[in-house]
């Protein structure tokens, strides 16, 4: 299979955190099949991370709510149509689907590409629209893993595992003169990432305060906290709750200058959530905090040092896990600043 394989697509639409999760499979093919083309399904607000990557050809825009509106609205079916062509005319030699749901295991289907690769008994029955059925097991728990797994399958050959996260000066030069607005030098200041899509994996807010107020008394470094503009107003609680500025830059940098921010941050704190992965990715100082989620399948990569969880390693195979003892609300300030002091020392 490897000669044959010059046009590859890759299915992982969304979240933010997988979609990092899933590079080093795509550097892996990249490094595999130098000449083949690689292009990447994803949902448009995430495509900016994945924009200049030198790795990928083409990204394709999936707009999922749109196109769910397929079978009542006629412009979003016109829309689905257009995609199910525009992916049949690419003549792919093979699907990744890493997002592995009946949505993209279908389109995966419908493109008429001949070998599609997903997981083994995916959810919502995905599995069924695979010609080629690749099992999770305890050598590959970790997404990074399953994901070079299912690239080897396929019969890529390098497989080291390396995050690519391209720089832009242009946003780099954005972040600087949004710290210089604040009065923050580059490099010297702590990023909280207080928010999260799911209420159930935030750390409480008077927790996050404490821990600012720790790190502003010991280490003497201003605390910006992150998310969308949506998390304005869990900042400026933050904020309140805290003896010490916690500064909101909620809403005000676009995903691409998120990333300067965090590559040049002394030290990030987050919930298990994208901006967090986003630290992992580049090696940023890092403690992260994890809650139902399985850390063994999401953790920072080969950095077990950056997390903080119960039972990381005792959840199995599990996604999710109902037990009340992995609730984040058991996490400790004391546990964090913990390790916020051995990543900062």
């Amino acid at each position: 299979m490897p000669d044959s394989l010059k046009n590859i697509l890759i299915m992982k639409p969304s979240a933010l955190g997988d979609i990092v999760l899933a590079l080093p499979a795509l550097t892996a093919l990249r490094e595999s099949f130098p000449d083949a083309k690689i292009s990447w399904l994803v949902r448009p607000e995430f495509a900016p991370l994945l924009e200049n990557h030198p790795h990928l050809d083409e990204i394709i825009p999936f707009d999922r709510k749109s196109l769910g509106r397929a079978w009542c609205n006629p412009k979003a079916f016109s829309a689905l149509i257009s995609l199910i062509l525009q992916l049949r005319r690419s003549r792919f030699d093979v699907v990744f689907d890493f997002q592995g749901l009946f949505r993209t295991a279908i389109l995966a289907w419908l493109s008429g590409c001949k070998k599609r690769f997903g997981k083994a008994n995916s959810r919502e029955l995905a599995h069924l629209f695979y010609t080629d059925q690749i099992e999770q097991d305890a050598e590959s728990i970790h997404l990074v893993d399953f994901y070079l797994k299912m690239v080897k399958a396929a019969g890529a050959d390098n497989l080291s595992v390396r995050f690519e996260l391209p720089s832009n000066p242009a946003d780099v030069d954005s972040v600087n003169k949004l710290l210089k607005s604040c009065s923050i030098d580059s490099g010297e200041y702590v990023v909280f990432v207080p928010g999260s899509a799911h209420k159930d994996k935030c750390w409480p807010s008077e927790r996050f305060a404490a821990l600012a107020d720790k790190i502003t008394s010991q280490f003497n470094l201003p605390v910006i906290a992150v998310g969308a503009a949506s998390d304005k107003n869990l900042i400026e609680k933050i904020d309140n709750l805290a003896k010490s500025p916690v500064i909101n830059f909620a809403g005000r940098t676009s995903l691409k200058e998120l990333v300067e921010l965090l590559r040049a941050a002394r030290l990030v704190v987050s919930n298990d959530t994208g901006p967090g992965h986003i630290a992992a990715a580049l090696g940023t100082p890092l403690v992260m905090m994890y809650s139902w989620s399985n850390p063994a399948r999401i953790a920072p990569y080969g950095r077990p040092q950056c997390m903080v969880a119960r039972e990381p390693y005792g959840r199995g195979l599990k996604i999710k896990s109902k037990n009340p003892k992995h609730n984040v609300s058991n996490i400790t300030v004391d546990e964090v600043f913990q390790k916020v002091r051995e990543q900062l020392n």
